[in-house]
């Protein structure tokens, strides 16, 4: 017989140490398991071929699981997980937890039902971490590519204030919402690029399919004539971008390619940026995004009780803006020096005296993380207003762009018919225009 030392989780949620003395692992497990607990870690005492206080690895049979079969997943298999797998999972892990069940039988249920091969594979990686004694936030933070800066820290300060399900909650609310506007904004940039591509696809088609048969067709009714000066451009036009076409489609994709490079260095990433909060129209939106951004972010991690000098970190990191992350990052030394952050978010230049104000109460008043929420639901709600009026305003500009362009090929191929007709009527002959 040999002793053994555990941890373990009872129905409650509770941990609870022990000491065993049983003949092997595998018995200690069982007995664990007999008295209604769940395993997170067994140690061997001394005299084992186990180093004292080293952890044993548990077994496939002996992980505490919700059904009676676990679907292995290939390690090779991709690790990518969606924004909405993620919000998922977050919502339904506090949901559990908040119901009363174990975080570890928790993970292994999501892990159970989980659809995504990413997902599920960095769930299994999750509950074999905190099997093995670590907690739920190192876990989460061993997997940067899934689980943000923002994510790990809340998660780690919900844990340290005993409110994991709590935090989770909040988390899950805060991603939710910022899918729900992202996708409004989406969803109304869909149509105008739509009808960009197609009006491009048609102005090609003509150009360099239909235009050429005009061409040949008014060559051989009208020999040496000359054509009108409308119609003689478009053709000038069709002629120019057929001959060149290839030309033009690889400047066109180096274009796209140059574009994307500089947006990879700091000063054209800041230059674009900068035009974004510029736009005549989609630069009030973009404004009002990374507002409510930015005091959602904020108000999240204050409330959940992250300290607001790392908060600020965490939030420049996210801001996803480098005019906006600037102005935090000015805050942040201003903060840091003892300053209150309403000064420094109005003399930012990127952020309204409303919200400085409204900042400014709370800051005074004990109650900034709900104002900071106060002022992202406000604008979350003007960012879907002018969304909607964004799209109205664009939705007949786009029609109107394409009726002109395609009305405008046309008459130019009717023009040389229309002479010609009126000639023949008036009983001249195929002269000029």
């Amino acid at each position: 017989m040999s002793d053994y030392t555990y941890v373990a989780i009872d129905a409650r949620g509770l941990e609870l140490r022990g000491r065993l003395e049983v003949a092997d692992q595998s018995e200690a497990l069982k007995r664990i398991r007999e008295m209604g607990l769940f395993p997170t870690k067994v140690l061997a005492a001394a005299g084992r071929r186990n180093r004292p206080g080293e952890a044993l690895a548990f077994p496939k049979a002996a992980r505490p699981t919700i059904s009676g079969t676990r679907k292995t997943i290939l390690p090779w298999f991709g690790r990518r997980v969606s924004a909405g797998t993620l919000t998922v999972f977050t919502r339904q892990l506090a949901t559990l937890i908040e119901a009363g069940l174990p975080l570890l039988r928790g993970l292994l249920l999501l892990e159970e039902q989980e659809e995504s091969p990413g997902m599920k594979r960095i769930i299994d990686e999750l509950a074999r971490s905190i099997e093995n004694g670590g907690s739920f936030g190192e876990a989460v933070a061993m997997h940067p590519k899934v689980f943000n800066r923002l994510y790990v820290s809340m998660v780690k300060a919900g844990e340290l204030a005993g409110a994991l399900e709590a935090t989770l909650g909040r988390l899950a609310e805060f991603m939710e919402k910022g899918r729900r506007i992202k996708g409004k904004v989406k969803a109304a940039m869909f149509y105008p690029c739509s009808v960009l591509v197609v009006a491009a696809g048609i102005l090609i088609l003509l150009m360099t399919y239909v235009i050429p048969r005009f061409r040949e067709v008014f060559e051989g009714l009208l020999p040496g004539a000359a054509l009108p000066a409308f119609t003689q451009l478009v053709f000038n036009l069709s002629r120019a971008m057929q001959s060149h076409l290839m030309f033009d489609a690889g400047l066109a994709v180096a274009a796209v390619f140059g574009w994307l490079a500089a947006l990879r260095t700091t000063a054209g990433r800041s230059f674009f940026d900068r035009c974004k909060l510029t736009l005549p129209v989609l630069g009030p939106v973009f404004r009002k995004l990374a507002i409510a951004r930015f005091t959602r972010t904020l108000g999240t991690l204050i409330n959940s009780g992250v300290p607001i000098l790392q908060a600020l970190n965490i939030v420049k990191e996210t801001a996803d803006n480098v005019v906006v992350s600037q102005a935090i990052s000015n805050m942040h030394d201003r903060v840091k020096e003892g300053d209150p952050m309403a000064p420094s978010l109005k003399e930012s230049g990127v952020f309204p005296a409303m919200v400085a104000g409204m900042i400014d109460v709370g800051e005074q008043t004990g109650a900034l993380p709900e104002m900071l929420v106060k002022v992202a639901d406000n604008y979350d709600e003007e960012v879907d207003n002018a969304v909607s009026a964004m799209t109205s305003l664009l939705e007949p500009i786009m029609i109107v762009f394409l009726a002109v362009i395609v009305g405008s090929i046309v008459i130019a191929m009717f023009l040389p018919l229309i002479h010609l007709m009126t000639n023949m009527d008036g009983g001249g002959g195929p002269g000029g225009f």
